[in-house]
């Protein structure tokens, strides 16, 4: 019997999680000498998200980072399921499911290092950035062709609207 395609899930996705630090971002972090830790996150990450909002998707943040200038940066975007600083990823993401009532089934989760792989098992979808740790690539249904903080959410919010019609939908509406 052969496995299952991951495109064959994409047409009943109706939730993106997303981890930051190696997903969102590259993984690398900037210390300033006041000890302020700086990332950088991929604009076409970002479009995709509030693509994505714009057309009915639930998107959830859920980090063990906290830094507060991410969480400003989501926000801005649209995402308001943004969970920082979170030690139990697993306790997280079942209060998100049961506070919108999301089947796991319907729902992609894109992690990339070890603390990512218990949540992982709880959802229909994992997947990850091209450039995760060998486990969590091993787990994925789907591996990105795109590296951490390059690309890699645009990737399968993409690929998710463009089955289910809405990636088109999405840049028609900007411009109504």
């Amino acid at each position: 019997m052969s496995e299952k395609s991951y495109k064959e899930y994409l047409e009943h996705i109706t939730t993106f999680v997303f981890d930051v630090d190696g997903v969102l971002t590259d993984g690398t972090i900037q210390i300033t000498s006041d000890g302020q830790m700086l990332r950088t996150m991929h604009t076409k990450d970002g479009y995709a998200m509030k693509a994505a909002i714009q057309q009915g998707y639930n998107i959830c943040i859920i980090s063990g980072g906290s830094n507060q200038g991410v969480k400003q940066r989501l926000n801005a975007l649209g995402v308001t399921d943004v969970y920082l600083g979170v030690s139990d990823k697993v306790e997280q993401l079942d209060e998100y499911f049961d506070i919108y009532n999301i089947k796991p089934e319907n729902t992609i989760y894109m992690g990339d290092d070890i603390p990512d792989i218990h949540v992982m098992k709880m959802v229909g979808l994992p997947c990850c950035p091209n450039d995760a740790v060998a486990d969590i690539k091993e787990m994925s249904l789907y591996v990105s062709h795109k590296k951490g903080g390059e690309g890699c959410v645009r990737d399968i919010i993409e690929q998710v609207m463009r089955v289910q019609g809405k990636w088109l939908k999405a840049q028609d509406a900007r411009y109504d």
